[in-house]
């Protein structure tokens, strides 16, 4: 749908087809990001590796990204932080069952991804530190304005009333905080190092690039900030969000987590550490987590911009068209979904579909040029925590409450998360 947001072009996507001309055969034509207000005052007037501008920049930044943090391989060899900081949340819901409290699973979520994140990019976790809980609280208030769609975004003579609705005012205090706490932690990385003591750790990368100024490709201080803030601001909210779907969809259907529970258990066997190789055996996991992606996807619109003319179905789009992905609406278009409205992780089971950009049905991280690059460390996390959680605990809903029962209402924004927090109540599981 080709329509007209204020003065600027906007082109709506729902369908699996059309998504797939614009992220992969127009790919190089679409790889441009809509520059935003929110956007550009957070990040950096958008020279993050999220916003940048399609270009040698971007090749660069984004080569070292997944060279150095994303890849595979990489990601494996953070299977023992994450066995760490899934360990340390099993402590914590031990407690709340030793003490008949219930688990707030929304907030250990957060915690958790913030955690994995900041270990596996910073070599230490922050969310314990001041500046680190400041962070968490500056992340939920920062997605409330990201994409917020207002009038002085798309018709610039209106932009007083951004001014008057205070929010301007609301932008520039987010941005001045999210600088003080970049600082902070870069700060703090110069005078401590990683609690891990890895010889190099991502932010170490960044800040040797930063300090050499190596010919060819080098990073300034804004430039360093604006991919720090990426790695948390890309993942920490989407995967924490992405696990509180999972436990919620589990809990409104108690059939499905006893199938996953037994599959769990059985491939464990009573061993305490989960592997790679273990995940890789879980079938059914991955199904579990490949239909909440498509039920619940992380992000329920996909960005682009077009870099040109580009022809598309016989329409002219216009260079600099926002492009708006629904992939809420693919994955519950009844075209590639039988049932779509059911949460049925069986569908998965024996199909090839995958969600790494390649079946534009189930776009959860995007695809193409622009697709997410922290695509397989959520996943990776994702598995190894709903895993932990399955191999540990029995879980039912507070005061008899079924599952049909629990709310699953949502809080609006690009990232949807639950409106309201997951309340649970766990038995521990003894082997």
């Amino acid at each position: 749908m080709l329509l007209k947001l204020g003065s600027k072009p906007a082109l709506v996507v729902s369908s699996a087809e059309i998504a797939k001309k614009i992220m992969k055969t127009h790919d190089l034509s679409f790889a441009g990001r809509p520059v935003l207000i929110a956007q550009k005052k957070i990040f950096y007037d958008m020279t993050d590796l999220l916003n940048l501008p399609y270009g040698e920049k971007w090749r660069k930044l984004r080569s070292i990204f997944m060279q150095q943090l994303l890849s595979s391989t990489r990601v494996k060899s953070f299977n023992s932080i994450m066995e760490d900081e899934t360990g340390l949340l099993v402590e914590k819901i031990e407690a709340c069952f030793m003490s008949s409290s219930p688990v707030n699973l929304t907030d250990m979520f957060m915690s958790l991804s913030n955690d994995l994140i900041s270990r596996a990019a910073l070599g230490k976790k922050h969310s314990e530190t001041e500046h680190g809980k400041k962070f968490l609280e500056l992340l939920n208030e920062a997605v409330g304005l990201f994409y917020n769609f207002t009038l002085g975004e798309f018709v610039p003579w209106l932009g007083w009333i951004n001014r008057l609705n205070g929010y301007n005012a609301a932008l520039d205090k987010c941005e001045e905080k999210t600088d003080e706490i970049m600082d902070a932690i870069i700060e703090d990385h110069l005078n401590s190092g990683g609690d891990d003591k890895s010889k190099e750790c991502f932010m170490d990368i960044l800040l040797d690039m930063y300090k050499s100024n190596t010919p060819g490709f080098s990073i300034d201080l804004i430039t360093l900030k604006g991919v720090i803030l990426d790695v948390f601001a890309g993942g920490t909210e989407t995967s924490a969000k992405t696990l509180g779907w999972v436990m919620t969809e589990l809990m409104r259907h108690p059939e499905v987590m006893k199938k996953l529970q037994y599959e769990v258990r059985e491939i464990m066997q009573g061993k305490y550490n989960i592997t790679h190789d273990d995940l890789q055996k879980m079938h059914y996991l991955k199904a579990v987590i490949k239909e909440t992606f498509r039920y619940h996807p992380p992000l329920t619109m996909n960005f682009h911009s077009s870099r040109e003319y580009v022809n598309l179905l016989g329409y002219d789009i216009e260079p600099e068209t926002m492009v708006l992905i629904n992939t809420w609406a693919i994955g519950r278009d009844p075209t590639y979904w039988p049932e779509p409205e059911k949460f049925m992780p069986e569908r998965f089971l024996n199909s090839s579909v995958d969600f790494r950009g390649f079946d534009f049905q189930l776009l959860p991280f995007g695809a193409g040029r622009r697709i997410c690059p922290g695509l397989e460390f959520a996943a990776s996390a994702i598995e190894h925590t709903v895993a932990k959680l399955m191999q540990k605990f029995d879980w039912a809903l507070p005061n008899g409450m079924k599952g049909e029962e629990l709310d699953v209402m949502e809080k609006p924004g690009v990232t949807t998360g639950r409106k309201n927090p997951l309340i649970v109540v766990v038995t521990k599981c003894y082997f």
